[in-house]
């Protein structure tokens, strides 16, 4: 998924005055937290691409040709991008 860098940064300044008015860490540097969130999320919307694209692979590399968008394209998306997604999450 494809994120503009101020969006990214919207979203980080976001999260990081959530989690302190929610009282859950104390920074000491807020610069380096707003710079540890931003990489945090652009690494996570890395790995949702990358997953997207292995599902998109498995999808093409069956012998049986699925036209995108057909019911059973969206399945098999569905099921490859959840396998996908749970290889490259911990």
């Amino acid at each position: 998924m494809k994120l503009s860098e101020d969006r990214i940064s919207h979203l980080s300044h976001l999260v990081c005055d959530g989690i302190w008015q929610d009282d859950l860490v104390d920074y000491t540097n807020e610069n380096e937290a707003l710079k540890e969130i931003k990489r945090t999320i652009t690494e996570y919307l890395h790995l949702g691409d990358l997953a997207d694209e292995a599902a998109r692979a498995k999808i093409q590399s069956l012998s049986k040709d699925v036209p995108e968008g057909s019911p059973e394209w969206d399945i098999l998306y569905r099921k490859y991008l959840e396998e996908e997604t749970a290889k490259k999450t911990f």
